[in-house]
C-alpha cells in the first residue's frame, strides 16, 4: 500500500556530542509516524526501525518539519532504499523558501493552532537516557500531531501565519502543486 505519512524522529545523542552535521553518528531512539490512509499514529523504538522502514519504503509522500535537513539524513543509514527519492513536503523548507527565514515548530504551532510543543528537542535525549520511553513516545507523537495539524491547515486554507520578530505575523501562501497531488 502506498500511503501519505507524517514523520518525526528523535535521537539518543546530539550534534554537540558527535560533531556538527555528523548525521551518520546520530542514533535514532524513536520514529513517530502518522498514516493518513490508516488514520493512525505509530511509534517505533530503536529496535523497530525495520518496521518503520517498511512504512517509509511504501510511502507515496512524507510530510514533516525540517525532515530534509534532519530526520531523513539521520534515517538514511538505516534504510536499504533512497529515502530522498520519495516525494516530500517539508513545512520548514517551504517557509524558509517563501520568507528567507527559519522558525521553530513551537512558534508556528502557537501562531496557527493555539498550542505549542510539550517540551524542547534536547529533552527527548534525556527522556531516552532516563529510560522514559512512554514519555519519549508521547513527546515525539505530539510533534507528529502538530506537524499533521499544520499540514492539514495548509491544505484547508492554503496559508499559515508565520510570526515575525519585529511585527505582526505574516500570512504565507502555499500554492505549490506538491501540496495537492494526493
Amino acid at each position: 500500500m502506498r500511503e501519505v505519512l507524517v514523520l518525526d524522529i528523535e535521537t539518543s545523542n546530539t550534534f554537540s556530542e558527535v560533531g556538527r552535521d555528523n548525521f551518520g553518528a546520530l542514533n535514532v531512539s524513536l520514529i513517530g509516524l502518522y498514516s493518513y490512509d490508516r488514520d493512525k499514529y505509530f511509534a517505533f523504538d530503536e529496535n523497530e526501525i525495520d518496521k518503520a522502514a517498511d512504512f517509509l519504503k511504501n510511502a507515496s509522500k512524507i510530510i514533516g518539519f525540517s525532515i530534509s535537513r534532519f530526520d531523513l539524513p539521520v534515517l538514511e543509514k538505516h534504510l536499504d532504499f533512497d529515502i530522498f527519492k520519495t516525494p516530500r513536503f517539508d513545512i520548514l523548507d517551504e517557509i524558509e523558501y517563501l520568507t528567507g527565514k527559519r522558525i521553530s515548530l513551537d512558534l508556528l504551532a502557537k501562531a496557527n493552532l493555539g498550542v505549542g510543543k510539550n517540551g524542547k528537542s534536547l529533552e527527548a535525549v534525556n527522556l531516552y537516557r532516563e529510560g522514559k520511553m512512554e514519555e519519549l513516545k508521547n513527546y515525539c507523537l505530539n510533534d507528529v500531531k502538530i506537524t499533521k495539524d499544520l499540514y492539514d491547515l495548509i491544505l484547508k486554507q492554503r496559508h499559515l501565519m508565520v510570526p515575525q520578530w519585529e511585527k505582526e505575523p505574516a500570512k504565507i501562501n502555499f500554492d505549490a502543486p506538491i501540496l495537492f497531488d494526493y
